[in-house]
């Protein structure tokens, strides 16, 4: 037991402590991928992460040679980008578009808005619309469901445009519609000024922002998705394959759609699932459809053969062990309540660094789930895909002689 001298000085010690103002330093915490436990932080003065690099900038496969005026392949697990020319080129989207029209209608019907056999009203406008058809007609019955198969399977310009009507009155409001959605799903690049992509100077994308579009949609939609595998549809007693060629040539791709202007040229955004394992492609200005199917399968292959997707840590696992103040356990569990993974070339798992950024000191109280910065996952000194940093255990605060006992050698430090 303290006696009452030395019980003041220690109240005198740790009042000075808390008085001082601390700095805020970076600590990062560098550890193998191959690792099977966390480590512990060793301080550094940059805090600052560099924007993500594709895959293929750290690997010794070079890019293939694609004929189209721009692409990217990217990992629908991870959400990086493995290769890419001129992804974020302002291009049209042509038909594309309708990816956009169908999303927005998968939402309508989550939120109960429409049902799939609700019966929807063919106006003028609708069946004159020019371009490929679906041949709905007013006066004649359809319903959400076959007007969704007529977007998807058979590219309808004039199904989109009831679908628009349906939803938002008039296709001009519907478009703005797909523009502030954009905006939210973070496709920055992209403008929609009709539903279907008929041209319009202003009705334009890249394909970074389709691929974006490509990933949410079978993210956020996963049991509608399965539509965009159908292989043909009929309506009005008019047979139409799909014309997503890749669906006949490749068992693994199941989706997602084609698109052609003439300003455009022959589009495609293709999608393959093997095993565990999803990809999609975006590619636009190819020069026929045989071109944009044979080009499309060939950055689906080239991604399959030479990149992995590798799990770092499970789920809730410690990433990080990083040293916390004031409570009740000296160490907090950090990481992602998901599986940490990363797309990399093949055979370079065991080189994959892990670095948390985070303010120190790190104090107690901690909650289950607090953001407290985040990590990079990098390789041969490139970042390649960044995630959040959250505490994974609680951690209490520590009663006043515990805390005063921090204080005083955080004073020391």
């Amino acid at each position: 037991m303290f006696d009452r001298f030395s019980r003041r000085w220690v109240s005198l010690i740790c009042a000075s402590a808390m008085a001082m103002p601390l700095p805020l330093l970076a600590q990062t915490t560098t550890v193998s991928g191959s690792s099977t436990s966390p480590a512990t932080t060793s301080l550094s003065t940059s805090n600052t992460v560099s924007a993500v690099v594709d895959v293929a900038a750290v690997s010794t496969i070079s890019k293939p040679v694609v004929a189209s005026r721009a692409w990217i392949v990217v990992d629908a697990v991870t959400g990086q980008t493995i290769a890419s020319q001129n992804p974020s080129q302002e291009v049209e989207p042509a038909s594309l578009t309708k990816i956009m029209t169908v999303y927005l209608t998968f939402e309508a019907l989550k939120e109960n808005r429409i049902t799939l056999d609700q019966q929807v009203n063919v106006s003028e406008k609708a069946w004159r619309t020019p371009g490929s058809r679906m041949f709905i007609e007013p006066r004649k019955p359809v319903t959400v469901q076959e007007l969704l198969n007529g977007v998807v399977v058979q590219s309808g310009n004039d199904a989109s445009v009831a679908i628009a009507e349906l939803l938002a009155g008039t296709e001009g409001a519907f478009a703005q519609q797909m523009t502030e959605k954009a905006i939210e799903l973070g496709m920055k690049d992209t403008t929609f000024k009709n539903s279907n992509g008929l041209p319009d100077p202003e009705h334009t994308t890249t394909v970074q922002d389709l691929a974006i579009l490509a990933q949410r949609m079978i993210a956020d939609h996963p049991e509608k998705y399965e539509m965009y595998a159908v292989r043909e549809f009929t309506y009005n007693n008019i047979k139409q394959n799909n014309r997503n060629r890749l669906l006949w040539a490749d068992p693994s791709v199941d989706g997602m759609k084609t698109g052609h202007t003439t300003a455009a040229g022959y589009c495609l955004i293709a999608t393959a699932q093997r095993g565990e394992r999803r990809i999609i492609s975006v590619l636009v200005g190819a020069e026929s459809e045989a071109t944009r199917a044979e080009e499309s399968l060939k950055l689906l292959n080239w991604s399959f053969q030479n990149f992995d997707s590798v799990k770092l840590f499970d789920a809730n696992k410690a990433a990080i062990e990083a040293r916390v103040w004031e409570g009740t356990t000296e160490l907090a569990a950090l990481g992602s309540p998901l599986p940490i993974l990363v797309t990399i070339p093949r055979g370079k798992t065991g080189d994959v660094l892990v670095t948390a950024q985070r303010p120190d000191p790190l104090l107690a109280p901690l909650s289950q789930g607090q953001r407290v910065g985040q990590m990079t996952l990098s390789l041969d000194g490139q970042p390649l895909r960044v995630l959040p940093l959250d505490v994974l255990v609680p951690v209490e605060r520590a009663g006043f002689f515990g805390r005063a006992i921090d204080q005083f050698k955080r004073w020391l430090q």
